[in-house]
């Protein structure tokens, strides 16, 4: 029986769709307080994008259940697909969450972490593009390395965003709101970490 490449496209496609939801996260928190119209718009590019993301889990899906042999071991095909869906599901989240909570205006704060996840999504496509050969076992190791790096910096951002937040904020409401919106947008960039986590492990088992 032949390996199923296909696989790898699979994974390529719903990477891409992590980066453009992510691009729409980051346009939709930018334009919220100038443009009523563009945020809406950007927001539906997530619901898209994340749309997309779940055909293609579930053909992924479909694939490993009828592949008699498969390019990776399936349960590491089992994860990456679905950790790269829950970063989508998250970056979904976040957006609808600032739409359904009424907020009155996006903070500097959640665009920074939008923005942070933004640049890990970004590496996480490129590893997956990576993955179709062990020979770019270090490149996707690096590109690892430096998500874990993001992920740390989307703590630091979080905590700098919530002490502010305790200290500057009247409305307990409102305090609520943002704290929800702040520790969403900080996961996404968790999410991120733990496809790094299982690329990583994706190439020392098969280095």
């Amino acid at each position: 029986m032949p390996r199923e490449e296909k696989f790898f496209d699979l994974f390529n496609a719903h990477a891409e769709q992590v980066v453009l939801g992510s691009q729409a996260l980051v346009g939709m928190l930018m334009a919220f307080n100038n443009s009523s119209e563009e945020a809406e718009k950007q927001c539906n590019l997530v619901d898209v994008a994340e749309k997309t993301a779940d055909n293609i889990t579930h053909e992924t899906m479909r694939q490993l259940h009828k592949s008699f042999i498969t390019p990776l071991d399936r349960d590491e095909i089992h994860q990456l697909i679905t950790n790269l869906d829950d970063i989508l599901d998250l970056t979904q989240d976040a957006a609808q969450t600032v739409t359904l909570y009424n907020i009155r205006h996006i903070t500097p704060e959640a665009i920074r972490l939008s923005e942070i996840g933004l640049q890990c999504a970004e590496r996480v496509r490129t590893a997956v593009g990576l993955l179709t050969s062990m020979d770019n076992g270090s490149q996707i190791l690096k590109l690892c390395r430096e998500i874990d790096e993001l992920e740390s910096a989307a703590d630091r951002e979080m905590r700098g965003a919530m002490s502010y937040l305790f200290r500057e904020e009247p409305d307990v409401r409102e305090l609520i709101k943002y704290r929800a919106i702040y520790e969403l947008l900080e996961t996404v960039t968790d999410r991120c970490e733990d496809v790094a986590n299982i690329l990583e492990g994706i190439v020392i088992e098969n280095s």
